[in-house]
């Protein structure tokens, strides 16, 4: 059985936004265009599918790590801050902009809230599916 994670990352992580861009519950908010992913960045992305790459992105984070939170991935997707002078210094990424893709993908069914003792978002049956479906359908591309 393929795995997600048997597949170049960069080629996985775009077929499977590919694959969330047909899903009507995961879209980017208007104000999606002009918010920068983070602290740390000093401009919005450029991207303009960066939303379903990001989504993409975190549906993977949540499938590897397992009850995930948005803190947690706040602190995954965080960076070195430019400080001017001074040295670096990091600072997680934007709350808002994760914690709203974890709502649509949680709407979407692909991921649920886990009723174990740790708290955070794990993947579901229809998640792990889709999952799936894409790796073997990027290893029978090769």
């Amino acid at each position: 059985m393929a795995s997600i994670n048997d597949t170049a990352p960069e080629k996985a992580n775009s077929a499977l936004a590919g694959e969330l861009k047909k899903i009507a519950e995961i879209q980017a908010p208007d104000w999606a265009k002009f918010v920068k992913s983070g602290n740390h960045r000093m401009r919005p992305p450029a991207n303009p599918d960066w939303w379903h790459i990001r989504a993409a992105s975190v549906l993977k984070n949540i499938y590897n790590h397992g009850p995930v939170g948005v803190s947690k991935m706040r602190s995954r997707y965080g960076g070195r801050k430019n400080m001017g002078r001074k040295p670096h210094k990091f600072t997680k990424a934007s709350g808002n902009v994760l914690r709203k893709i974890s709502q649509q993908l949680e709407k979407a069914g692909l991921v649920k809230q886990s009723q174990s003792l740790h708290k955070g978002r794990i993947i579901s049956p229809k998640g792990q599916s889709l999952l799936d479906k894409t790796a073997v359908q990027l290893k029978g591309v090769k």
